[in-house]
């Protein structure tokens, strides 16, 4: 046993009960809040909407956050006890790193879907629009992806057991760069949302539940790792912040559209809408 993690080690060996609860809730609502972005991509048979650039930086900065709290020394040396206590308590000790892990993995498959499910030129001439992303844009941010995954696991690898000594700074290395990409994430999502004029495939549920739960990961992770885990929570009080403009704008946009086919609907119950239509009035609207 090494000296330094004995005390460490002894306060793991008796999980806060009330704590571990709280950890698993957060596991089961990561995963739940992806799933209704997961649906709506695969409903809509269309990832129209998402901007490439912010699934990159998402998929990018998931795969930093997961590599900068596998490398912290704080959470090594909780590994590390795991050969000291139980199964339960290194399963509690635990649930910090598989917090992060599943929240990396379901945005790892939107950027499957994303590429799946992307506009072909073959689709709506709506979804053809010069301004929309290409085929090469998708497909580049899959190379992308991929190669920084390799880079971070192999400088990992190289931090961990080739110069210890630098470990620290290398793990809040990547907890700044998950930080800043986590919030220019959502610049471009942002951009392409007001610029659409709608969500498309953008996940408002995804989003409701999101933008408060952000800021309770970040509670947890404070909670388990203190001050000098600042560069693993401080990304997730960003990642909130942001993703809480991006879902009032959303909102907007459905308040709108929803008080304008009210407002339709009561033009044509009085009477309007018989004469000459918009340019966007459906062709067939006078049979009906």
């Amino acid at each position: 046993m090494v000296a330094p993690s004995n005390s460490r080690c002894t306060e793991l060996a008796h999980p806060d009960l009330i704590n571990f609860g709280v950890s698993i809730f957060i596991v089961v609502g990561i995963l739940v809040s992806y799933l209704p972005q997961h649906y709506k991509i695969i409903a809509r048979r269309s990832s129209r909407g998402l901007s490439p650039m912010f699934v990159l930086l998402g998929t990018v900065s998931g795969t930093a956050s997961i590599a900068n709290i596998l490398t912290l020394p704080e959470s090594t040396r909780d590994m590390d006890c795991c050969k000291e206590i139980g199964g339960f308590p290194c399963a509690a000790a635990m649930l910090g790193i598989v917090q992060i892990a599943v929240q990396w993995s379901c945005f790892f498959f939107i950027m499957l879907l994303f590429l799946i499910f992307f506009p072909r030129a073959s689709d709506t001439v709506e979804e053809q629009d010069t301004d929309m992303p290409t085929w090469k844009e998708a497909v580049l941010v899959l190379g992308v992806s991929i190669a920084f995954f390799v880079v971070s696991l192999f400088g990992s690898v190289v931090f961990v057991y080739a110069i210890p000594s630098h470990v620290r700074g290398w793990a809040n290395f990547l907890g700044l760069l998950a930080s800043l990409l986590a919030a220019i994430q959502y610049l471009p999502q942002i951009a392409m949302t007001w610029r659409l004029q709608e969500t498309g495939s953008l996940s408002i549920p995804m989003m409701i539940i999101q933008t408060p739960g952000s800021f309770v990961f970040a509670a947890s992770l404070y909670a388990r790792l203190g001050p000098r885990g600042w560069s693993a929570w401080g990304l997730f009080i960003f990642t909130g912040f942001l993703q809480g403009i991006l879902l009032t704008m959303a909102l907007s946009f459905v308040w709108r559209d929803r008080k304008a086919r009210q407002a339709k609907g009561v033009d044509v119950a009085n009477g309007g809408d018989l004469g000459i239509g918009t340019e966007r009035t459906p062709l067939l609207d006078g049979e009906r």
